[in-house]
């Protein structure tokens, strides 16, 4: 029971290009993808990490959305880090036994609130 791997890390930026340009250009990392999801209001840049994971890079296109909130309070950064559990139930029911506060329990992925997790959004999935 429990994280048994890195999956990916979520940068929130003011401006998706040029986050892109940074990752890209700058940084040297392949661009494998770009989306937006109006459900959560952001614009979202996918790429690759070798070895394994990925890095994905948001930008609000909603200001009430929830990275809209965080880069009004705490700016560009970290917003998530992700990682695959072995059995979500029982790990949130451990995590929950240990005071940690979740988020969207009963979903494909819970999400472990900043306030527990030293000011860090945490993403656990099941591994496939």
């Amino acid at each position: 029971m429990g994280i048994q791997s890195f999956d990916h890390l979520v940068l929130r930026v003011a401006d998706l290009d040029a986050g892109i340009k940074t990752y890209r250009d700058t940084i040297g990392l392949e661009l494998d993808r770009t989306d937006e999801s109006e459900a959560l209001g952001i614009k979202q840049a996918f790429f690759n990490l070798p070895g394994g994971g990925f890095i994905e890079i948001v930008a609000p296109i909603d200001s009430d959305s929830a990275v809209g909130k965080a880069l009004e309070s705490r700016g560009e950064g970290v917003h998530t880090i992700a990682f695959e559990v072995d059995d979500l139930n029982a790990t949130c029911e451990s995590l929950k036994a240990g005071g940690a506060r979740l988020i969207g329990e009963g979903g494909p992925q819970v999400f472990v609130h900043p306030k527990s997790a030293c000011g860090l959004l945490l993403q656990l999935s099941e591994r496939a």
